[in-house]
């Protein structure tokens, strides 16, 4: 066994045992639900609930959800509350997450002379009284099942980014984080620890690379891989783990089915060098990026390094061919007429993880779902941003949804002196239309109904004949 592989068993086992003991089971989404995750720029900018969907979009052919990113990039825990009306009730949703504290615990504020005993008092007290009219608001909504997500860590050790080191952050932000879970225990709220398990990652992979990251951009954000990260402990949590899209083993020499889980094996046919059958999974697999794509937060790292850190395939990705009592030798694996792959009889006989083929019909089929799903995401990015400007600069000066001349006026002269204003400033200037808005609505609905018509698995012929 090599030594990453050794590494991701260890850390399987340790911090699958963190995630139990710190982490309250939260139910799987179910038919129907609306979901908002509500956060800062790492909901906003983010692929973690993209992740998540894709994971019900695949596995859960015929379970439709819905699902909101109700994040904004740089809010603090007063300013979700101040949108809370606008952007989560709006949404009529039946679940929502909410993640804060990255923003609360401050940034340059750190460098002040006395931010090691003022600032590192007054950031976790002002937040935690800032939360208390979020958690009021929370509370009158019972028909809302929420669920507390503990934010990605603020990677202090890392020496890959000399910038962005804010000293005393990290222990702020974690103050945060636990008053997060004691909140979530206390109001009787399920919640999911991104934090813990993820610092333990860094943490043991900078004994190997002092330059290794989950947030390699920034020490704040993290990249493809650990949005993917994010995801599996999210998904883990509900309880979804050891679920496979598909277990089936036959016997070549009496064409028998011994096991058939989540899927179907008919018309078993041919002899102990030739066989062919039908199949019919009731899951897709997982398509998992191989390149870095997309915008966002993620731009180093491609969403497929996760499983380098994280057990995903053997947990979540699962689809075993196994066909026992064939000939000695190799074999070429057809599918719907197309070679797969070749392996031989042994170990066919052990078992081949088909998810872990890209060029089977049915990955393919997944990738579809991946892309349209990336497209849905970049649509909604555009809504993201314009929210922003409304929230971050509009709602301040009175012209929240105005979408006027002097709504306008006000982004342009912003604009000016205000990087990140400037940076949304054409998004702006389409997105103050409401029929752009409500195109933009119409082409993500388009993209969600074509993923629910295209994401229902088919029966394919698959073959296995012996390498003559």
């Amino acid at each position: 066994m090599n030594k990453g592989k050794k590494l991701l068993l260890g850390l399987a086992f340790s911090f699958g045992a963190l995630t139990a003991a710190n982490a309250q089971s939260v139910a799987p989404f179910k038919a129907g639900d609306r979901v908002a995750f509500m956060g800062n720029s790492i909901t906003d900018g983010g692929h973690y609930h993209a992740y998540i969907w894709l994971y019900y979009m695949t596995h859960y052919p015929n379970m439709r959800l819905t699902m909101f990113n109700v994040g904004i990039g740089g809010d603090n825990v007063k300013q979700m509350s101040d949108r809370f009306e606008y952007e989560i009730l709006s949404k009529k949703p039946t679940v929502m997450t909410l993640t804060w504290g990255m923003n609360d615990s401050g940034y340059f504020e750190w460098f002040k002379p006395d931010a090691a005993t003022n600032w590192a008092i007054a950031s976790v007290d002002t937040a935690k009284a800032r939360y208390a009219v979020l958690d009021a608001k929370l509370k009158q909504h019972p028909e809302i099942k929420k669920i507390f997500i503990l934010g990605s860590p603020y990677d202090e050790s890392t020496k890959s980014n000399k910038n962005r080191y804010y000293p005393g952050k990290r222990v702020a932000f974690q103050k945060l984080i636990d008053f997060q879970q004691e909140t979530a225990k206390k109001n009787g709220w399920p919640y999911v620890d991104f934090n813990h398990p993820m610092t333990e990652i860094n943490t043991k992979w900078q004994q190997k690379d002092s330059l290794f990251s989950l947030t390699p951009n920034d020490r704040i954000h993290p990249d493809y891989e650990g949005h993917m990260v994010m995801a599996y402990l999210f998904l883990k949590t509900q309880g979804l783990a050891n679920k496979p899209v598909a277990d089936f083993s036959i016997n070549a020499k009496s064409k028998a089915v011994a096991k058939a889980v989540n899927c179907s094996i008919t018309n078993v046919t041919g002899t102990d060098d030739n066989i062919s059958f039908n199949y019919l999974a009731n899951s897709l697999p997982y398509p998992m990026d191989t390149v870095a794509v997309g915008g966002g937060w993620g731009n180093h790292n491609r969403q497929s390094g996760a499983t380098k850190y994280v057990p995903f395939t053997q947990e979540f990705n699962q689809e075993v061919l196994a066909v026992k009592g064939l000939k000695d030798g190799d074999y070429k694996l057809i599918m719907d007429g197309q070679e797969i792959g070749q392996w031989s009889a042994k170990e066919i006989s052990e078992g081949i993880n088909l998810a872990e083929q890209t060029y089977t019909p049915e990955y393919q089929q997944a990738l579809a779902i991946m892309h349209m799903n990336e497209e849905r995401w970049d649509i909604e990015r555009r809504l993201r941003n314009y929210a922003y400007v409304e929230f971050d600069l509009l709602k301040q000066k009175g012209l929240l949804y105005a979408d006027n001349k002097a709504a306008m006026d006000t982004v342009i002269h912003e604009s000016k002196k205000n990087p990140f204003i400037n940076g949304n400033k054409d998004n702006y200037i389409r997105a103050q239309y409401k029929p752009v808005r409500d195109a933009w609505q119409k082409e993500q609905d388009a993209l969600v109904d074509e993923i629910y018509a295209t994401n229902k698995p088919k029966t394919h012929k698959v073959t296995l004949q012996l390498v003559k």
